[in-house]
């Protein structure tokens, strides 16, 4: 990382780039002899009493004493992407929520305030993807009193590290006492790629609605009714993938339609895009490639709709299904996070 003009690191940053993308270097002592430095990159979201913030890609916010900052400058946007389709911020949030759509909304300017009886965050979140039309500490206000009226806590759903994501609007967050819950990657890839992964599709059942069996392997199952369903029947175009439980013959899932299901998935095709979710393997079932089969069936069916790019989401700490979507060629987009009202 160059910092240096003619040899000599220079801080080139001032309060007056706060929202933009930068790269510092800091001390990480109090300046003594064998001082040691560490490089910071994001976006600048506060410059205040000789204090800087920056909050990384991953949502992470990194407070520097201004006396500590060695160099500093400012950097593009976004970094340019190397594979995958080309995407902005604004068109896959908005892919992402017609996927998964609440129960009830209200808007609040351009956020919208999503209810679901509790059925997940992603349901039960205010999304906010343009300006509330009031100041953002009325603005929150105005959130938790909307998810207290329904028993609820208050969450609000933000997104960073890409070009156009909201770093400044997790900062404010954050000084207004809200602390982030849950983060997770959006990843893209293009789609026919999933679709030709080697998979014995035929042993995949597709359908419109989930069926009993179907939800019986939904591990988010916890709390049946009316509003789990609607959720999960959202969308412009759903498919719900299941392979039939295995009887004992070690060479594949039979067709047992009594039997729990070895895994399922599902799907929502939404113009060019297919987003995949709730891809579930049985514990006694995995490493059979059982996921890829239900991925890859999903993805000819969505290929055979018009799409062809996909997303889905994975949080940070499932390693299993980040190394399959590795494999996959889907790449990290953007992260999302949830914070809740203190």
């Amino acid at each position: 990382m160059e910092f240096t003009i003619g040899g000599r690191l220079e801080v080139r940053i001032t309060p007056a780039d706060v929202g933009k993308r930068v790269s510092v270097r800091r001390r990480t002592d109090d300046g003594g002899t064998g001082a040691e430095f560490t490089d910071v990159v994001g976006v600048l979201t506060s410059w205040d009493n000789g204090v800087l913030s920056i909050t990384r890609k991953s949502g992470e916010s990194v407070h520097i004493v201004e006396s500590f900052l060695v160099a500093g400058k400012v950097v593009p946007a976004a970094p340019a992407r190397r594979r995958g389709p080309a995407a902005s911020f604004g068109e896959l949030a908005s892919v992402t929520a017609r996927a998964w759509q609440p129960v009830e909304s209200e808007a609040l300017g351009d956020w919208r305030l999503r209810a679901a009886g509790g059925f997940t965050r992603r349901a039960n979140s205010a999304l906010p993807l343009g300006d509330p039309g009031l100041p953002v500490g009325e603005a929150l206000g105005r959130v938790r009193d909307w998810y207290e009226e329904r028993g609820l806590p208050a969450y609000v759903q933000t997104a960073t590290g890409a070009e156009g994501t909201q770093e400044l609007l997790c900062a404010e967050l954050e000084r207004h006492g809200w602390r982030r819950e849950v983060s997770a990657e959006v990843r893209i890839a293009a789609l026919a790629p999933v679709g030709d992964l080697e998979a014995d599709v035929r042993a995949v059942r597709l359908t419109r609605e989930p069926d009993a069996a179907w939800l019986a392997r939904y591990q988010r199952f916890s709390t049946p009714g009316p509003h789990v369903l609607r959720v999960l029947g959202s969308g412009p175009s759903v498919w719900f993938a299941t392979v039939p439980g295995d009887t004992g013959d070690t060479e594949g899932p039979a067709a047992d339609p009594d039997a729990p299901p070895a895994a399922i998935g599902r799907c929502v095709v939404d113009g060019r895009w297919a987003g995949f979710m709730a891809v579930e393997v049985a514990p006694e079932q995995r490493r059979r490639g059982l996921a890829t089969t239900v991925m890859a069936a999903l993805a000819r069916r969505a290929l055979d709709e018009g799409a062809s790019a996909a997303w889905l989401q994975v949080e940070e700490d499932n390693e299993g299904a980040r190394a399959l979507y590795d494999g996959m060629g889907f790449a990290a987009h953007h992260r999302y996070h949830h914070y809740r009202s203190a």
